[in-house]
């Protein structure tokens, strides 16, 4: 593990990830999960914590579970427990969590990653199911604030790693493979502005070979930027405190997108205070080994399997792999335009070039795509019989994307873009530019590559652009030689 040090100073991080599980209804009850209803429609009797209602335990989120560790190589347990974890808070109705402690569900594991051209891998220790609180909302009430308990029950999987990391661009790399696994195998919609995937980084700075420092807890941070800005400014804080001869204090601090700043909002807990103890409502979850061969037999081809995969299949560079299973959309979009036009590497050009632009300046995902896998690949294939220049089928990728028709036969017919391979006509239009340019050929056949590029040029203006530039190319220096 390399050490980046900081004003002589060894950061530390470690990281607590709130995976909220795709199931239809929450955890201990059939109350529906899903985001955007009007406060406290979605909240049954169970998550109301009213008197005599009694948790009963979801499968799917259980599936959820298996599903991460398979994914992360961890152990499934066969038996665990779920236990109370008692704090007093307006959103918590119960006055308790039905969480995991001492034996938690996934036990294990790592996440791996590349941080430029350098592999990393971060242990996790545990990933355990537990319910989710309400929110307390306090904008919309002028001076009081309203609880509102739809979230409360919703299913998630606490990820907790080992302080693995030594850098906010690591750690920032981590979340971003860890929110890709999650979406990847289909546990989470890694929605982060909705609280879907919500991470809270543990950050504390040491001198070199010195014991952990005393961290503190960065909590909900909801992007991925605003998860490197509340790391670094967390470490300079730090360590400015230890520099002017402070201790730090363990606590839980918030982010501040608008200052960029952290500040502390309670001394942080530990799980002492917490008072765990079994849950009496909840018998122990007993995994059987035929449930995980049932869930192993459905899961997906994993994006490292699948970069190698491409690799090996298509004779892609391990980059182009990489960023193609970014996501499973885009991996499907890849196969399906490869296999169609047989230009594996340029379907990966047209995707992490073009259309990853398109994507990127429009602010939408791969699965809004306005171009599909087959006109890409019936594009690519125009271009490599010849029938257009590279020019010409930016403009027809630009009429697909802007749904000006839907065939790229149509509209190269439709725009004139065919590119001129008739031999005679093309030797007609080079004759008319030699005789027109006679300092140019002349400076060519001096040894001047720059001359014969002009050249070029003339015959490709004379023809509109239409003219093939590999047969310009090979009729000018028969022409010319």
């Amino acid at each position: 593990m390399s050490t980046q040090l900081i004003q002589g100073y060894e950061v530390v991080i470690g990281f607590e990830t709130h995976a909220q599980l795709a199931t239809q209804s929450k955890i201990f009850s059939r109350a529906s999960t899903a985001f955007g209803a009007e406060p406290n429609t979605q909240a049954s009797a169970v998550d109301l914590a009213l008197p005599g209602t009694l948790p009963v335990m979801n499968r799917e989120a259980v599936a959820c579970a298996i599903k991460l560790g398979l994914a992360l190589g961890s152990h499934i347990a066969p038996e665990s427990i779920f236990a109370r974890k008692n704090y007093f808070y307006p959103d918590l109705p119960k006055g308790y969590q039905i969480s995991q402690f001492e034996i938690p569900v996934v036990q294990g594991g790592e996440v791996s990653f590349y941080l430029g051209d350098e592999k990393k891998t971060v242990r996790l220790v545990r990933a355990h199911l537990e319910e989710d609180a309400g929110k307390s909302l306090h904008e919309e009430f002028h001076g009081m604030s309203g609880i509102d308990l739809n979230r409360a029950g919703t299913p998630l999987l606490e990820i907790v790693t080992e302080p693995d990391m030594r850098g906010s661009e690591e750690a920032v790399a981590y979340a971003k493979a860890l929110h890709q696994i999650v979406t990847w195998i289909g546990i989470c919609d890694g929605n982060m502005q909705e609280g879907s995937f919500r991470c809270d980084a543990n950050v504390s700075v040491r001198k070199p070979g010195a014991p952990l420092g005393t961290r503190r807890e960065i909590k909900n941070l909801n992007s991925f930027r605003n998860m490197q800005q509340a790391i670094d400014y967390e470490i300079r804080w730090q360590i400015e405190q230890l520099e002017d001869g402070h201790k730090i204090q363990q606590a839980t601090v918030l982010f501040n997108p608008d200052t960029g700043e952290t500040r502390a909002m309670r001394t942080k807990e530990d799980a002492a205070d917490y008072r765990y103890f079994p849950d009496p409502d909840l018998p122990p979850l007993r995994i059987a080994a035929s449930w995980i061969d049932e869930v192993k037999a459905a899961m997906p081809e994993l994006p490292r399997a699948m970069a190698a995969r491409f690799v090996a299949q298509y004779g892609l560079p391990e980059y182009d792999a990489t960023t193609l299973t970014q996501s499973r959309t885009m991996a499907a979009y890849f196969e399906q335009a490869a296999q169609a036009c047989g230009q594996a590497k340029l379907a990966s050009n047209w995707i992490m070039g073009e259309i990853s632009r398109r994507l990127n300046a429009e602010e939408i995902g791969m699965e809004a795509v306005k171009v599909t896998s087959s006109q890409l690949a019936t594009l690519i294939s125009r271009i490599q019989d010849g029938t257009i220049s590279n020019n010409a089928a930016r403009q027809v990728f630009e009429a697909l994307w802007n749904g000006e028709a839907t065939e790229v036969d149509a509209i190269i017919e439709a725009k004139g873009l065919k590119q001129m391979n008739d031999s005679g006509a093309l030797e007609k239009i080079i004759d008319e530019v030699i005789a027109a340019n006679p300092a140019n050929v002349e400076q060519y056949r001096a040894g001047k590559d720059k001359a014969f590029n002009a050249l070029v040029g003339q015959v490709m203006k004379a023809s509109k652009g239409k003219a093939n530039p590999q047969q310009v190319n090979e009729l000018l220096k028969a022409k010319l030689a």
